[in-house]
Formats: C-alpha cells, sequence, structure tokens
C-alpha cells in the first residue's frame, strides 16, 4: 500500500511499544487512538528491570543454545525452562531457532538488532528531555559479572565481537577492581565484570506512567480493558474493529464501545499477537517466555550499578525508588500462574554475589510477564499482507522497553510513507517465509 496521509489511527496494546508508536504518530500528525486488553502499561512492560541495552546485540539463538535448552528439561530449578509439552506445542518454533543457534545466522541478526537497540538510546536522550519524563533515568551503565574464572576469559570473545564489529566496547574489571567498583558484591565471588558505559536503566512503570501523561496531553485517546475480536474490511483495506469487553477488567469504556474507526491500525499487542493471525492474514511466529521480577525497598547496602549475574542468569536494578531482581525465562505457554520456585531462584541468585541483597525484606511486589519470543531475536514490523494500512509492532523478547522509541518512529515513518531512519527489511514478516 502507497502512501497514506496522516488521518486516525488505532494502536492496539498499551505496552511500551504500543505507547511509543502512537507518540510518534501524534508527533506525525495522526489522532491516536490506544486500546488495550488491560490498563495502559499493565503487562510486560511493567516489571521488567528497565535497561535500555545497546550491549545485548546478540540473540538468544546461538552456539550452544540448543544443548543449554536440552539441559534445562532435566534440571528442577533453570534460569531457562522449557517444558516438554510446550516444545512439542511449538515445535515449528523451536525447530526454526535450532537452526539459527550458529555463528552466521547469529551475527545476521545481530546487525538488526544492533540498529533498533543504537537508535532507541539516542531517542530516549531526545523523548526524556523533550517531555520533561522523569522515570529514574541512570546512565550510569550495565554490569555484567562473572563468577568463575573461565567464563569471565570466555566472555572476552563477545567482548571483542561486539567492540570491533558492532562499536559497543566494554571496560573490563579484574576481581579487585571489580570489587573497587561496586562496593556491594561480596568480596572473593566475582572473577571479573564488563561494564558496558553505553547502556543505562529506568524504572519501567514509572516510564508507562509517565508516557501515559504525556499521551494525553496531546490529545490520545486511552480506551482500556476491551479485547479486539476481528477486524472489518473493504478489500485489502481495514475500515475498523470490534471489540468486546475484556475479562481482564470492567473500564468505564468497555460497555459502550462496539466498533472502532480509523485510516491505520498498529497491532502492538506483544505476546498475544499470534492469537490475531486469522484476522492478520499471517502466521505471527511468536511464543510467549515468561519472566518474573521481585521488587523491594532499596537494601542498607544497595548496588550503584544494574548487574547481570551471567552464571546465574540474574539481573538486579538498583532504582531511585526501590531495588529490583528478575530475569529467568520460562516456555510454558500462556500459563497465568505465579511459579513461587522460579521467584526463589532470583533471591537465591542474588544473594550469591551481594553484600546485602535485601533477603530480610518483604516484597513490594512479586510480577511475572509475557516476553514475545521470535526465534531470532529480531521484531517484527511490517504491514499485513492482506491489510496495507495495518501495521504490526511485535516480537521485540526481552528488548521491548530498550527498542521502544526506534519502533515507534519506524512505524510512523512506515505508515506516513517517508524514509525509516533505519532499515525496515530486517523486521520483514518475509523472513519467515
Amino acid at each position: 500500500m502507497g502512501l497514506l496521509m496522516a488521518g486516525s489511527v488505532v494502536v492496539i496494546g498499551g505496552g511500551v511499544v504500543g505507547c511509543a508508536s502512537a507518540y510518534y504518530l501524534s508527533k506525525a500528525g495522526w489522532r491516536v487512538t490506544i486500546v488495550d486488553r488491560g490498563r495502559v502499561g499493565g503487562g510486560c512492560s511493567h516489571g521488567n528491570c528497565g535497561y535500555v541495552c545497546p550491549s545485548h546485540v546478540l540473540p538468544l539463538a546461538g552456539p550452544g543454545a540448543v544443548l543449554a535448552t536440552l539441559r534445562t528439561m532435566l534440571q528442577r530449578n533453570s534460569p531457562l525452562k522449557v517444558r516438554p509439552a510446550e516444545l512439542l506445542r511449538q515445535y515449528s518454533w523451536f525447530l526454526r531457532f535450532a537452526r539459527r543457534c550458529n555463528p552466521r545466522d547469529q551475527q545476521a541478526a545481530a546487525v538488526g538488532i544492533h540498529a533498533m537497540l543504537r537508535s532507541a538510546r539516542t531517542l530516549y536522550d531526545d523523548l526524556l528531555a523533550e517531555e520533561k519524563i522523569a522515570c529514574e533515568w541512570d546512565t550510569n551503565g550495565l554490569l555484567f559479572v562473572f563468577q568463575s574464572r573461565g567464563a569471565f576469559e570466555h566472555y572476552a570473545e563477545i567482548d571483542h565481537l561486539l567492540r570491533d564489529r558492532f562499536d559497543t566496547p566494554a571496560d573490563r574489571y579484574d576481581a579487585d577492581a571489580l570489587l573497587e567498583l561496586e562496593p556491594a558484591l561480596r568480596p572473593g565471588v566475582a572473577a571479573g565484570g564488563y561494564l558496558y558505559r553505553g547502556d543505562a536503566q529506568l524504572r519501567p512503570d514509572v516510564l508507562m506512567m509517565e508516557l501515559r501523561r504525556v499521551l494525553v496531553s496531546r490529545g490520545v485517546e486511552i480506551i482500556e480493558n476491551c479485547k479486539v475480536v476481528r477486524f472489518e474490511r473493504k478489500g485489502t483495506v481495514a475500515t475498523s474493529i470490534e471489540v468486546t469487553p475484556s475479562p481482564l477488567g470492567t473500564g468505564t469504556n468497555t460497555s459502550h464501545v462496539a466498533r472502532i474507526e480509523a485510516d491505520a491500525f498498529v497491532v502492538a499487542t506483544g505476546a498475544w499477537t499470534p492469537q490475531l493471525e486469522r484476522e492478520l492474514g499471517c502466521r505471527v511466529p511468536i511464543t510467549p517466555g515468561k519472566g518474573y521480577s521481585i521488587t523491594l525497598d532499596r537494601p542498607a547496602m544497595c548496588p550503584t550499578y544494574p548487574m547481570i549475574f551471567e552464571e546465574h542468569r540474574v539481573a538486579v536494578s538498583p532504582f531511585e525508588t526501590g531495588f529490583r531482581i528478575g530475569s529467568t525465562m520460562e516456555f510454558a505457554g500462556y500459563d497465568e500462574s505465579m511459579n513461587r520456585d522460579r521467584l526463589k531462584l532470583l533471591r537465591d541468585g542474588a544473594a550469591v554475589y551481594l553484600r546485602d541483597s535485601g533477603a530480610e525484606l518483604q516484597p513490594r511486589e512479586v510480577w511475572w510477564g509475557w516476553r514475545p519470543m521470535t526465534a531470532d531475536g529480531l521484531p517484527i514490523i511490517d504491514r499485513s499482507p492482506t491489510m496495507g494500512n495495518v501495521m504490526i509492532a511485535a516480537g521485540h523478547g526481552m528488548l521491548g522497553l530498550s527498542m521502544a522509541p526506534a519502533t515507534g518512529r519506524l512505524v510512523a515513518e512506515l505508515l506516513d510513507g517517508v524514509m525509516p531512519h533505519i532499515d525496515a527489511n530486517a523486521y520483514s514478516l518475509r523472513r519467515f517465509g
């Protein structure tokens, strides 16, 4: 479909990607409505660790990932967990993942990931300053910590790759220097670490509240607790969506809304996107990867830097107003239960490395969310093959927060028909065949 003049657009999904899309569409002159099945910012954008991390260039699909995945099926408490039933149900997704677990495909995907992350990191600086968004923005960097000498030295190969090919260098710290840099670490526990000074951190739940404020001030209409059930179309053009009250809530907007008309639509529904495949007219190979977090008050000896404990796959976020322990990955389909064993895994992992991990503190919040995982680690940012005025923006995996501004700007550019600021071909649906 050719150039669309800025008119009315409905963004389906009020997570960080949907809100970023709404923001840049609004700036481009579109009249924007957001429709969310729950509340804006209430899904996977709420309780993650808040990293804006150009360092996360390499996708999960890489050398050794298949063997690591199979091992998890034999372990009771592994940071990465795949339920056998889910492996069978999503065998095509896991087969596609397995085929990409080689250096060539990993680095090819990294080119598209790098472009998105680098753009978003710059756009965050602009967005937060322009809109006076206060979200506990911290640009100290992100510290990767290694317990064993072997893992620390092995990571040097990745560090060289990121430095030489993707211009993403880190500062290396051996054990004593690392402890001097971050005194919150236990003496003698870590062999060393790498600090990515180009990375940043924010508090995601506060960001989402601030984005809502900005969007409302720009005249964006927000409709919550509404589930999209189908598109109405004329030929290859979507004309409206039909919505029903969502079981996730009963908002004031749901009783009278049945149909919403618009000139264009953006589907930013994260892990839920495959449930709209019939309406979109294509396969959307996204599977939910469940992540967990625990939010506490700041411990007495709180870390200065956000950190990832690589061998335990646990991350910590020292916010101005709290302390979060998060991560793990569980492929369990659309399971809505709170797995307390996963929460214990987070607590135990943090306690290995930190002098004070907040073990005596009662959680302010325990949380889980579904990350929308693609097999190659790249998001899908493309038009529906059957409706040219419907844009899909989903599948950002663990990097939705990190990629959101770049995605939102790219969505606006593609709908406007202007030259995109980054090459959009890497995010096309065509790569799935």
